[in-house]
């Protein structure tokens, strides 16, 4: 099985705050993505604008961006970069770098959310005894969402008026348990009887929607819920993923990925049927879904079998299921985040 690109931290799939439904009428969009191309040493943190590129980080150090955010004229990026030693947690804002944490230990920003003037990171740090411990950052200050005593991760966060959502995952010692922090409170969506996680949050209204996996000890199922009501979008014959969840008015959209028995194959569903991006001849994942009006925007990578076993990991972005490459498959690519203004 073709492991999943990533650099630094293979526990990690992909990142959440990966979902915004945009409503604006004006014709005139801006596609964002974000996420890393490797320079032949190190991983470099990117941002593509409409296509474009721009280096987040210098190449030096191994870095990563995983979520995206647009509000006015600012751009928030939320992501890490390595320090030498550890994996430092870093958001950036139009390009410019804030450290979340000092150093002494391996952390990783993977989602922000931006509501009104209050910029909302959320990710996790490992502890002195090798625990996630989930964080929650407003503004820069710090909120333990866990206390370390179990390991523990997120991947996304949503803002809803005052509330505040954070999805993820924490141990019971046997079993991953899919979870939501609402204001630092949490709900587990599973019971702990088998490994789950919650990969990203969607409030829309009053409802409040999550995608993830789980499994029983056999292939992972797809699988999204609604107000704590689950829906399985795979029979767990082959493993499978759903990383993001956006929601447009009566319809939601979930972007994975479905194993077909040799490769992966990039999906989107809409209301749980599901549509292939790829054509499953070589490894490919959705890993963020985003929709503008009528438009269904997906970012994911996929591999193209040219230079070794599988080939380099394309960066890619589909508008509507047409493919745009993001880079030219020289190098491995991947992008973790969309967001349409």
């Amino acid at each position: 099985m073709k492991k999943i690109f990533l650099v630094a931290v293979s526990i990690v799939l992909f990142s959440c705050s990966k979902d915004h439904s945009a409503t604006e009428t004006n014709t005139e969009k801006s596609v964002y993505a974000v996420g890393q191309e490797y320079n032949g040493t190190n991983s470099v943190a990117k941002l593509w604008k409409n296509g474009v590129a721009t280096n987040l980080t210098d190449g030096s150090q191994d870095a990563m961006a995983r979520s995206v955010y647009v509000s006015g004229n600012d751009v928030y990026v939320a992501g890490y970069e390595e320090n030498g030693t550890n994996d430092v947690a870093k958001l950036w804002k139009n390009g410019v770098a804030t450290a979340l944490t000092d150093g002494n230990h391996r952390a990783y920003a993977t989602a922000v959310y931006v509501s009104g003037n209050d910029v909302y990171v959320t990710g996790y740090e490992y502890n002195s005894n090798n625990m996630g411990v989930v964080k929650l950052w407003k503004n820069g200050v710090v909120t333990d969402l866990t206390d370390g005593t179990a390991d523990a991760y997120a991947y996304s966060v949503c803002v809803s008026g005052n509330n505040v959502f954070v999805s993820g995952r924490e141990s019971n010692g046997t079993k991953n348990i899919a979870k939501i922090w609402k204001n630092g409170v949490a709900t587990s969506l599973t019971d702990g009887s088998e490994h789950a996680e919650a990969k990203s949050v969607f409030i829309s209204g009053n409802d409040v929607y999550a995608s993830g996996q789980v499994s029983n000890g056999g292939p992972y199922v797809a699988k999204f819920w609604k107000n704590g009501e689950v829906t399985a979008f795979t029979d767990g014959s082959y493993q499978a993923a759903a990383e993001s969840i956006c929601v447009s008015e009566n319809d939601v959209y979930v972007a994975g990925y479905e194993y077909n028995g040799t490769k992966s194959v990039a999906k989107v569903w809409k209301n749980g049927v599901a549509t292939d991006l790829t054509d499953g001849s070589q490894y490919a994942y959705a890993n963020s879904v985003c929709v503008s009006e009528n438009d269904v925007y997906v970012v994911g990578t996929e591999y193209n079998g040219v230079g070794g076993e599988d080939g380099f990991s394309v960066a890619k972005l589909w508008k509507n299921g047409v493919a745009t490459n993001l880079t030219n498959g020289t190098t491995d690519a991947y992008v973790s985040a969309v967001f349409v203004k």
